[in-house]
């Protein structure tokens, strides 16, 4: 047991680390396990899902959990499983349009609003300066 604040301080977030990397890990074991037992595309990707989230939270390096699906992939594909796509269908639930009124009325506000701001104040600069402003400043510099 440590002695020095800062070794008793270092235990604890040993301790909560370790139980947090432990979850995880359980986590992305059971959801491998449940894909061994029934392979399937809502378990393959219930099981890669569980291994991008152990390397978002650096449990594991991004190189073992590359092997770790390339490995549950290849096991689907032995076992026949069809791979979804990714994408949802939206043929299922066509979008509704907005009624053309509102969003006239939308622009044209928008438009109002940038009309009446002022445009930027032109800043001046030695280059633009009027020819008599430095010729006066080079006749004073003379006396």
């Amino acid at each position: 047991m440590p002695i020095i604040k800062s070794a008793i301080k270092r235990m604890k977030q040993t301790g909560v680390r370790r139980d947090r990397n432990v979850a995880v890990k359980r986590d992305m074991k059971l959801a491998v396990k449940a894909f061994a037992a029934k392979p399937s595309a809502a378990t393959l990707s219930a099981a890669q899902s569980a291994i991008d989230t152990a390397v978002k939270k650096n449990v594991f390096h991004k190189n073992t959990a590359a092997r770790r699906k390339s490995a549950l992939s290849r096991q689907a594909k032995e076992a026949g499983v069809k791979l979804s796509t990714g994408k949802k269908s939206t043929a299922a639930k066509p979008a509704a349009k907005k009624p053309a009124a509102k969003s006239t009325t939308a622009k044209s506000t928008t438009a109002k609003s940038t009309a009446a701001k002022k445009p930027a104040a032109k800043k001046t600069t030695t280059a633009t300066k009027p020819a008599a402003k430095t010729a006066a400043k080079k006749s004073t510099a003379k006396k």
